[in-house]
C-alpha cells in the first residue's frame, strides 16, 4: 500500500496546471520572443484539457502559441523540463500537440526563425473590410495611440483563413466558447485594430472582435444577435468594448430593415457594457430628458429607442432606470421611495409567478408535497431577496453613471 501511494506521488509531480503553461504572445518585433513581460495565459483550458485544466506527463511544461500582431502568424511549440516515460515505462503522457492541433488551424510553424521572418513581413497586412469608426485612446507611456474598427464578412479575400487563427483565442477566454459555420452568410464580423509605426512604415495590430449572426424576423425585418465578442487580453480595461459595441450599434441602425440588436446569453459584464452604451445613446433623446423620467417609463421611451436606436422594451427599461437614478435626488426621502419602488416593481416579476405556481398549486397537490413548495416561497424570504436584488442593481447604475460622468 505505501509503495502504491510513493507512485500517486511521484506521478502527481507530472501533473501540470494547463491556465499556466500555455503561454501566448501578440508580437510586434524579434526581441518580444524571449520578453516574459509580453506573456499572457488564458482563463479557461477546460475545453481543450478536460473540466480539471490539467495536463499529465509533464515537468515544467510550457506550451507556447505566438502570434503576429497583425496577421496572427502563428509560432507552436512544447517544452518541458522532463517527461513521465523518463522514469515510468507503462505510463503515457498527454498528447498535448494533438490536442492544440484541434484548434489550431493548419500553416502555423514550429521554427523560430521562420516565425521572425512572418513577422518581418507583417508591414505588408492590412485590415479586412471596410472602416467604420476611427478613435484615439491616450496610453501614458506611448502618448495618443489611434483604433479603427472594420467591419467585414466573408467574401473579403484571405479572412476566412485570418478568422480560423482569431478564433482560438475564444476557448482560452470565453467559458462556453465554440467555433461558428463559416459558410453560413448571415454571419457579420467587427474587427478592432491598433495602428502604429514601425521603422517609418504604418502597421496594424489586432485588439479583438465581434461575430454577430442575422436573424430573420416577420415578415421582412432582421434582428442581429452579439454571437461572441472578445478584446484580446493586452487591451482590455482601455475602453475598445465599449466603442466596438458602440460602433456596431451605429452601424446597426443606419439600416431599415433591422428590428432591434440583442445578444446571445450575455454574460453579466457584457450586460453591463451593453447598459453603459444603450445609455449613452440614449440620454441625448427627447422622450428620455429629466423632466420625463420621473413621471414613470413611458410608451414614448420604447418606441423612441426601438425606432432611432433599434433598442428593445426591455433593454429601454434598464436605460430608463439609470438615467432616472442619476436624476433623482437619493437624499430626498420621497424621490428615493418613488425610485425605489419602480425599480423593484420590475424586479418583482418573477416573484409574482411564483406566487401563481403557488396558487395553482393549491390546487392539485398534497398538503404534504405543499409543505415543501410553500417553504420555498416565503414570503419574508422574498421581500429579502428583492431588497438583495435592488441593491446590487443600484450598485452597478451607479458605476454606470461614474463612468459616464468621467467621460463627460
Amino acid at each position: 500500500m505505501a509503495g502504491v501511494n510513493t507512485m500517486e506521488k511521484k506521478l502527481a509531480e507530472y501533473k501540470c496546471d494547463t491556465n499556466e503553461a500555455v503561454c501566448l504572445k501578440l508580437l510586434r518585433f524579434p526581441e518580444d520572443v524571449d520578453d516574459d513581460s509580453t506573456t499572457f495565459h488564458p482563463e479557461y483550458t477546460h475545453q481543450i484539457f478536460g473540466d480539471d485544466e490539467v495536463a499529465f506527463g509533464y515537468k515544467g511544461l510550457q506550451i507556447q502559441l505566438f502570434y503576429t500582431a497583425g496577421n496572427l502568424s502563428t509560432l507552436f511549440k512544447v517544452k518541458y523540463s522532463s517527461k513521465v516515460t523518463e522514469m515510468f515505462d507503462c505510463v503515457e503522457p498527454d498528447d498535448i500537440e494533438g490536442k492544440i492541433r484541434e484548434i489550431i488551424p493548419a500553416g502555423f510553424t514550429c521554427n523560430a526563425d521562420d516565425f521572425i521572418s512572418l513577422l518581418e513581413k507583417e508591414a505588408n497586412f492590412k485590415p479586412f473590410g471596410t472602416l467604420l469608426h476611427t478613435y484615439s485612446i491616450h496610453n501614458e507611456e506611448a502618448g495618443e495611440l489611434t483604433y479603427q474598427i472594420y467591419k467585414v464578412d466573408m467574401t473579403c479575400p484571405g479572412f476566412h483563413e485570418y478568422h480560423e487563427r482569431l478564433q482560438t483565442f475564444l476557448m482560452w477566454f470565453i467559458e462556453t466558447a465554440s467555433f461558428i459555420d463559416m459558410d453560413d452568410d448571415h454571419w457579420d464580423f467587427f474587427l478592432v485594430f491598433e495602428k502604429y509605426n514601425k521603422d517609418g512604415e504604418t502597421l496594424y495590430a489586432t485588439v479583438g472582435y465581434m461575430t454577430v449572426y442575422n436573424y430573420y424576423v416577420y415578415p421582412d425585418k432582421t434582428r442581429p444577435r452579439v454571437s461572441q465578442m472578445l478584446i484580446l487580453p493586452p487591451f482590455q480595461g482601455e475602453g475598445h468594448g465599449a466603442q466596438l459595441l458602440e460602433a456596431v450599434h451605429r452601424f446597426y441602425c443606419t439600416l431599415p430593415k433591422v428590428q432591434d440588436i440583442t445578444a446571445e446569453d450575455p454574460s453579466e459584464n457584457y450586460v453591463k457594457l451593453r447598459d453603459f452604451v444603450l445609455v449613452k445613446l440614449c440620454q441625448s433623446l427627447p422622450s428620455f430628458a429629466a423632466d420625463k423620467l420621473c413621471l414613470g417609463f413611458s410608451a414614448d421611451m420604447v418606441t423612441e429607442a426601438q425606432e432611432k436606436l433599434k433598442i428593445n422594451k426591455k433593454h429601454a427599461r434598464r436605460v430608463y432606470e439609470i438615467l432616472r437614478l442619476r436624476a433623482t435626488d437619493m437624499s430626498d426621502e420621497v424621490q428615493a421611495r418613488e425610485y425605489r419602488l419602480e425599480v423593484k416593481k420590475r424586479l418583482f416579476g418573477p416573484y409574482k409567478k411564483n406566487q401563481r405556481e403557488l396558487t395553482k398549486m393549491r390546487k392539485c397537490l398534497r398538503p404534504e408535497e405543499l409543505v415543501s413548495h410553500i417553504g420555498q416561497l416565503d414570503t419574508q424570504m422574498q421581500h429579502e431577496e428583492l431588497e438583495k436584488s435592488y441593491q446590487v442593481v443600484v450598485g452597478d447604475y451607479r458605476r454606470i453613471i461614474e463612468r459616464l460622468a468621467s467621460q463627460a
